[in-house]
Parts: structure tokens; C-alpha cells; sequence
């Protein structure tokens, strides 16, 4: 007769492997651990639904945007407002009251704004009357060029008239489509200036207690939370002002340069073309183009072909010295996105809010990469001795390490220094 502690034992014994031949790798209440699917499968899974919990939440950030848009734009123009000057403020505060050095600042942006509308009004104004005798002559020159030029094809006036009144008689049957984007336009122009002046009053407190506001904010956080949301705002918000100060004086700079290239070569309406190049330099990629078409039509109307192409080589050459001069030396490090990122996001941006989703696109994308940048953790190369415990147990190699035990160091580094935020 069997003793019950010689049972038990015998039990025990046999635990491990009763298990191994019950086939604890089908049941893993049994073994202990899931390995009813392969290590990699369940790596992917795992990354599959944390994507999809950031998916949900970038389209639940989207959809609450959306729906307070105006207010959206309003923070986001006092931050570029704030960006922009700020340096001022700070210069001016070491010699005056903050309070003062901000309303100073803010009347000076005014007023530089309002006399750039006042001169590209002006300039209007005065060369309208010339612009359209010389825009008439052009025409004609296109037309006769149509008709009689060097092109395998040729365009009688007949077909051009036919032309123009099938534009007037689509407008005359769309009349009222027209009048019904106007009102709307009329609307978008209210709500414009309603956001440009709740903007202009949140920036009157960013520049004069922006410091104070974000303690506050740091204040109301756990203390175990606080030095993480500072490093990310402190990189989220050098990137974006070194952004939008670059821009802004890239802009100024393409803006001069293309008044002084029209002005040489005689184009009227040159300060209102300029205008426009210096607001396409704060769409990437598409506004500068865009620009340079319109400068060309006017040059082409105006002056003729030698005049157009000449004007597109220059604002073409502009547009190089951007490139390669104004924005390495401007901006620096403070943003470093690849062209491809950059094209991605222009293109995303557009596609989601049009224009003004591509203007503000590229800041965006900057300032997350930056804050990820500086909150990520680079885990270090794997040892070799590591790696051959791993092949040891997943029956293989593993392919992400290299023979010297070298872990994806053709991607990163350890010790280096992201690009956004050096």
C-alpha cells in the first residue's frame, strides 16, 4: 500500500511531465503563458491595437477641431503673433514696464501691417489705369500669337469669342449659385476678423503673462507629471517660434527681393506682386509657385514674353536662395524635416482644411517630431550574449541585430542628438 506522502510525491514528480505531454503549448492555463501563436504575431498585434488607440484619438483631436475652428485659429494666430514678438518684448521689458513693452509692440505689428495694406492700395490705385491699357495690348499680343504664331495648332478670334460668351452665359445662369457664395464669403469674412481679434487679445496675455499662465498650468498637474509636460513644451515651443520667426523673416526677405526684381525689369504693379510672393512664402512648397504664375501672367500682359520669363527665372532664383541660404542659416536645427515629410504634410493638410490646413501643416508636424524627439528613450545595443539567448529560444536568428551584435545601428545612435531640438 501507497503512502500518501509518497503519492503526492509521485504526483509532483510527474507534474511537469504530464504537462509536457498533455500539450502545454495548446493550453495555456496549463503551461502558464501564451504560446499559442508565434513571438512574432503576437509583437504585431500588440503594435496593431496601440496604433489604433492613436488613431482614435488623432481623429477625436480632428473632429473636436473642426468643430470650434474659429477657435482653433484664433490660438493658433496668437501663437505665431506671440512667436514673432516676443523677442521685441523681451527687449524692450529690460527698460520699460512689460505691460507697456507689450502694447508697444503690438501697436508697432499693427502699424507695419496696415501700411503695407495702405501701400499695395496705393500702388493699385495709381497704376490701375496703365495696368489696364498694358493688360488690353498684352491680351492682343496673345491673341495674334494664337492665331498666326509658331504653334501646331491655331485659335481663331471666332473661338475665343465663342469662349467668352459661354463664360458670361455660365455666369448668367449660375447668378444666384454666385450670390450665395458671396453671402457665405461674407460670412468667412466675419468670422475672419472675429478670430483675428480674439486672437489679437490672447496674444496680449501670452506676451505679458505667458511665462505665469504656464506655471499655472504645470501647477495643476501631478507632481510626478510636471517635468515631463516641461521638456515637452519647452522643445514644442522653441521649435514652433524658431519656425515661425524664420518664416516670417524669409518672407519679409523674398517679399523685398521681389520688388526689387520687378521694379528692374519694369513690371507694373510690382508692390502688390511682392505682397503676394511674401504670403506665399508661408505655404510650403506650393505657395511660391503660385506667386510666381501670377507675376508672370501680369509681366506676359504687360510687358510680353521676355519680360514673363525673365521674371520667372528671377523669382525661380528667389526662390533657391530660400532654400539653400535663408532657411539653413535662419532657421538652423530648430526645424529639421525631410523634404518628403515636408511634401506629405503640405499635401495631408490640404487635403484636410485646404489652405489653411497646408500653412499650418509643416509647424505642426515640426513640434510633434520635436516633442517625441526629446521625450523618446533610444534603447541601447544588444550584447551578442543577449542575442544568442534569443536565438536560442525562438529557434532562430534574430534578423533586426547584426553579426556584431550591433542592433539597428544604421538607424540611431544612443548618444545622438535629435535634430529638432539641438
Amino acid at each position: 500500500m501507497i503512502e500518501g506522502s509518497d503519492v503526492r510525491s509521485t504526483a509532483g514528480a510527474a507534474g511537469p511531465a504530464t504537462r509536457k505531454v498533455a500539450g502545454g503549448r495548446r493550453n495555456p492555463a496549463v503551461a502558464g503563458r501564451d504560446d499559442t501563436a508565434p513571438r512574432w504575431l503576437r509583437r504585431s498585434a500588440g503594435v496593431s491595437w496601440r496604433l489604433l488607440v492613436v488613431l482614435a484619438a488623432v481623429v477625436v483631436v480632428f473632429f473636436a477641431t473642426s468643430r470650434v475652428t474659429l477657435l482653433f485659429i484664433a490660438v493658433f494666430l496668437a501663437l505665431v503673433f506671440t512667436a514673432v514678438l516676443r523677442p521685441l518684448v523681451e527687449l524692450m521689458s529690460r527698460v520699460m514696464p512689460r505691460g507697456l513693452a507689450t502694447a508697444l509692440s503690438l501697436l508697432g505689428g499693427t502699424l507695419f501691417f496696415l501700411g503695407m495694406l495702405t501701400y499695395v492700395g496705393y500702388s493699385i490705385a495709381t497704376q490701375w489705369n496703365d495696368l489696364s491699357k498694358q493688360f488690353a495690348t498684352g491680351i492682343k499680343q496673345i491673341t495674334d500669337f494664337l492665331e498666326s504664331g509658331t504653334l501646331p495648332f491655331t485659335i481663331t478670334s471666332e473661338q475665343i469669342a465663342a469662349w467668352i460668351e459661354n463664360g458670361v452665359k455660365w455666369i448668367q445662369d449660375h447668378a444666384g449659385d454666385l450670390v450665395g457664395e458671396v453671402a457665405a464669403s461674407a460670412g468667412s469674412v466675419v468670422e475672419g476678423f472675429t478670430a483675428l481679434a480674439l486672437a489679437v487679445f490672447c496674444t496680449v496675455f501670452f506676451l505679458a503673462r505667458g511665462a505665469q499662465m504656464w506655471t499655472w498650468f504645470l501647477n495643476q498637474l501631478p507632481a510626478r507629471n510636471r517635468p515631463t509636460w516641461q521638456t515637452a513644451g519647452d522643445a514644442g515651443w522653441y521649435t514652433f517660434s524658431g519656425y515661425t520667426r524664420g518664416t516670417v523673416i524669409i518672407a519679409i526677405t523674398d517679399g523685398l527681393l521681389a520688388f526689387v526684381l520687378l521694379t528692374a525689369l519694369r513690371v507694373p504693379l510690382a508692390a502688390p506682386l511682392a505682397v503676394l510672393v511674401l504670403i506665399g512664402a508661408f505655404i510650403p512648397l506650393i505657395g511660391a509657385p503660385a506667386a510666381m504664375v501670377v507675376a508672370m501672367i501680369v509681366a506676359l500682359a504687360a510687358n510680353g514674353l521676355w519680360s514673363a520669363l525673365g521674371v520667372g527665372v528671377g523669382i525661380a532664383l528667389i526662390g533657391q536662395l530660400e532654400g539653400h541660404i535663408l532657411q539653413p542659416l535662419i532657421m538652423g536645427k530648430q526645424v529639421s524635416l525631410h523634404p518628403v515629410v515636408v511634401a506629405l504634410s503640405v499635401t495631408a493638410g490640404t487635403l484636410t482644411a485646404g489652405i489653411l490646413g497646408a500653412v499650418i501643416s509643416v509647424p505642426l508636424v515640426a513640434v510633434a517630431w520635436a516633442v517625441f524627439s526629446r521625450l523618446r528613450t533610444l534603447d541601447p545595443p544588444m550584447d551578442e550574449d543577449v542575442t544568442a539567448d534569443d536565438d536560442e529560444e525562438d529557434g532562430g536568428p534574430d534578423r533586426s541585430v547584426e553579426p556584431g551584435g550591433r542592433a539597428g545601428a544604421a538607424l540611431s545612435t544612443p548618444s545622438a542628438e535629435p535634430d529638432a531640438v539641438r
